[in-house]
């Protein structure tokens, strides 16, 4: 193995310094591999969606509502509702003196039985 570096190399400088014949091209094998950037795969985002959906009492009235409305103005005429129902339960646990924790719970009970009648199909 035959290997000559120059007082230079010490210093700082790899342009003085020689490695010879084999040697050079086994430490560029050893070298660090060239980073390769792999692409994770494509996931389908999860759509979120109602458990129940179908199901419940009021969902044949509120499918056949949203296919004479149409999706767009069903889906805010949905959400004033939804947003009217929020503002009442607040009003409501205001007027009771509940605290915001007992709100948000009875905001997500409401939800919940509007997804088991059918509202949310």
């Amino acid at each position: 193995m035959a290997t000559s570096i120059s007082a230079s190399a010490f210093l700082g400088s790899w342009a003085t310094s020689s490695i010879a014949g084999e040697d050079h091209i086994i430490l560029q094998a050893k070298a660090a591999p060239p980073h390769v950037r792999v692409a994770r795969p494509v996931r389908p985002r999860p759509m979120m969606k109602n458990v129940n959906e179908g199901k419940g009492i009021f969902a044949p009235l509120v499918v056949i509502t949203r296919n004479i409305v149409g999706k767009k103005r069903f889906n805010q005429l949905r959400g004033k509702a939804i947003a009217l129902h929020s503002q009442v339960i607040t009003e409501f646990c205001k007027s009771i003196g509940a605290d915001s924790k007992q709100r948000q719970g009875l905001i997500r009970l409401a939800k919940k039985n509007g997804e088991k009648l059918g509202f949310l199909a």
